[in-house]
């Protein structure tokens, strides 16, 4: 696997990549619908990064965003894998890959935001340094309705 770096011609792989989970376990929000339908402007030119993974034969099979929140800390958004990919491992090569991302890129604090549903994704999360936090959740979690986990990179014991 590698990692492809954001360029417009991916746009509709993160668009569908990420309708595919969602509509898949919840309901696209406005919220939703914004930063897909305009990645370069809500995520890229604010200072934010979309990574992709690629398989060997299967393509660009997942993705993920640190989105800058205006208050200096950067969100880690938008992280889904095509389901004809999973249990490739694809998820955890390009979390880590992210997290690196945010490290090159001087970030000082980053969160994500999750749902309970999301079980296997908050394990992966918990494996790579991220916990739980309320002050994250009071702070963030209102930007989606289906927000009820909250999640801050502590990094990795």
């Amino acid at each position: 696997m590698n990692i492809v770096e954001w360029d417009e011609a991916l746009a509709r792989d993160f668009h569908d990549i990420n309708v595919e989970w969602i509509e898949a376990m919840f309901e696209l929000e406005e919220a939703d619908r914004l930063v897909l339908e305009n990645p370069q402007e809500t995520i890229v030119d604010p200072g934010g990064a979309i990574l992709f993974v690629e398989a060997p034969g299967l393509g660009i099979v997942g993705t993920c965003a640190l989105k800058p929140d205006g208050t200096g800390a950067h969100e880690l958004t938008k992280m889904g894998v095509r389901e004809a990919a999973r249990g490739l491992k694809a998820g955890e090569f390009l979390l880590e890959k992210v997290i690196e991302r945010a490290q090159q890129m001087g970030v000082e604090e980053l969160y994500l935001l999750t749902n309970k549903k999301c079980a296997a994704a908050i394990h992966l999360y918990e494996k790579l340094g991220f916990v739980h936090d309320t002050g994250v959740m009071e702070r963030h979690g209102g930007a989606y309705g289906r927000c009820d986990v909250a999640m801050l990179f502590i990094g990795q014991n």
